[in-house]
């Protein structure tokens, strides 16, 4: 009889519990992944880029453990019906998801294989904590986050991390039900447009454990008084890694705790670092008790609010051309690379949804297409967060000046100069306010406005006026 081990958001080797368990066996396993476009929600554009290169990575990685990696495309029940049907598999493992399409789906497989006969049995491999067995003194879910975080700190207790199998019994006949990687059309063709993801970002779990060295070696020190600077390598850059699975969380934090040990003057950068992986487990646990999380804003009185609803400002913010230099540097680095700056993407969002008065599901739809790290829970969470519609969220007349941001967080333009290189010759004095500058500073700078680099979309202090008259109008509803 053979396992077989069902790859989703999980694409390693190294303390992979679903592979590990089915290496335990001693059976012949049959890696799959099942390219299912409606499960759960069809992947963007950068994500389906990101996913070919670390399947292509996985597959590498198991062939040199002698396994390769069985790809299929379509409805991933009907396929797992058709594998065991044609193939002596005699048991499944896989590793679990937490949004409640999925967690719907994996049950009924579950229920369905059982009957079958089959062993089946998931795992958990993509977060820290499970959802349900987390609840406050009123066992009731958690609605903020230090209290969740304090709560999960105080019962973490995490297995030890394995490490990947040295080889693996593999089931040879099963690679003649493989699709190949291409015909899963994931990477974008005409136009290619991923030559900027491609220059940024390795995929795959070697890249990941590239990643995380970089990180600690040279990121991590200071990272609690940096890392809101945008120009600054104090971020790990692992959320598209840790969105794919391509590295664990338990060796992440492994790794973290150790080396702080090694120099205990980490140990405020390294709490801080983990605090933001507990915000992650705070996004996962909100998707788990509350699934609407990504369409519909969690606090009911903002489903109310007064959105302008305008498709010309939004494509003005998709392209970086809003004539806010902080807002718009981070929206080319997001579309150039698949990724932009935490700080960078507040202000950004914060000014789509506040200055602009658009849905803040609008951004989350731009995001989720073009961030190599688009994250059903995070994403989501991320944009409540900003919107002031969510768990625990910034209020909502909280409404970032991107001038005074930029200003704060990019005192001398290098991160606007890198995005927006039509403002490189323009003096810290004005970079981040260019409409502020008299106009033979401009042609100095070879600055047009209008022209060369575009008016400001909206005056801030009246769009904020706007912004919490909106939210008037919003209460007013409710009460």
């Amino acid at each position: 009889m053979k396992a077989l081990v069902w790859f989703r958001n999980d694409l390693r080797l190294d303390d992979n519990p679903a592979l590990l368990k089915a290496a335990e066996t001693g059976l012949p396993i049959i890696p799959l992944y099942v390219h299912d476009p409606k499960n759960p929600r069809p992947l963007g554009g950068a994500s389906r880029w990101w996913l070919h290169h670390s399947l292509e990575s996985l597959d590498q990685s198991l062939q040199k453990l002698g396994a390769r990696l069985i790809l299929k495309q379509g409805d991933t029940a009907s396929i797992l019906d058709q594998l065991v049907k044609s193939l002596p598999i005699s048991h499944v493992f896989w590793n679990r998801r937490y949004d409640q399409a999925s967690i719907a789906q994996d049950s009924a497989l579950k229920a369905q294989l059982k009957k079958q006969g089959l062993t089946c049995q998931s795992f958990q491999g993509s977060i820290l904590f499970e959802p349900h067995t987390i609840k406050n003194n009123q066992n009731q879910p958690f609605k903020v986050f230090s209290p969740f975080w304090k709560h999960c700190l105080k019962h973490a207790q995490f297995d030890v991390p394995k490490p990947a199998p040295v080889s693996l019994n593999f089931y040879q006949p099963c690679v003649a039900e493989s699709e190949s990687l291409d015909s899963l059309k994931l990477l974008p063709t005409y136009p290619d447009w991923a030559g900027g993801l491609r220059q940024a970002w390795q995929p795959g779990e070697q890249g990941a454990q590239d990643r995380l060295k970089v990180f600690i070696d040279q990121g991590l020190l200071n990272y609690k008084t940096q890392r809101d600077h945008p120009s600054s390598p104090a971020t790990s850059l692992l959320s598209p890694h840790l969105r794919f699975g391509e590295i664990s969380l338990r060796r992440l934090w492994q790794m973290i705790q150790s080396h702080r040990l090694i120099k205990p003057e980490l140990d405020n950068d390294a709490d801080h670092f983990l605090r933001e992986i507990g915000w992650r487990e705070f996004s996962y646990y909100l998707l788990f008790y509350f699934p609407d999380l990504p369409t519909v804003s969690w606090r009911a009185d903002f489903k109310n609010f007064p959105c302008a609803h305008d498709q010309a400002l939004l494509k003005a913010w998709q392209k970086g051309k809003t004539g806010y230099p902080i807002v718009d540097a981070g929206m080319r680095q997001l579309y150039q690379t698949g990724w932009m700056h935490n700080r960078v993407r507040m202000i950004a969002a914060s000014f789509l949804i506040k200055h602009l008065l658009q849905p803040w599901q609008w951004g989350e739809e731009w995001f989720w297409d073009t961030l190599v790290d688009a994250d059903l829970a995070n994403n989501a969470s991320g944009w409540q967060w900003v919107a002031g519609s969510g768990a625990d969220a910034s209020p909502y007349f909280r409404i970032f000046n991107p001038i005074l941001q930029g200003e704060r967080f990019d005192p001398d333009g290098t991160y606007v100069k890198q995005w927006v290189p039509e403002l490189e010759n323009l003096s810290s004095s004005f970079i981040h306010k260019p409409w502020e500058s008299d106009q033979k500073t401009l042609v100095q700078a070879g600055v047009q406005l209008g022209k060369t680099y575009p008016a400001p979309l909206v005056n801030h202090e009246k769009a904020r006026i706007f912004a919490l008259q909106a939210y008037e109008v919003m209460k007013g509803q409710v009460d």
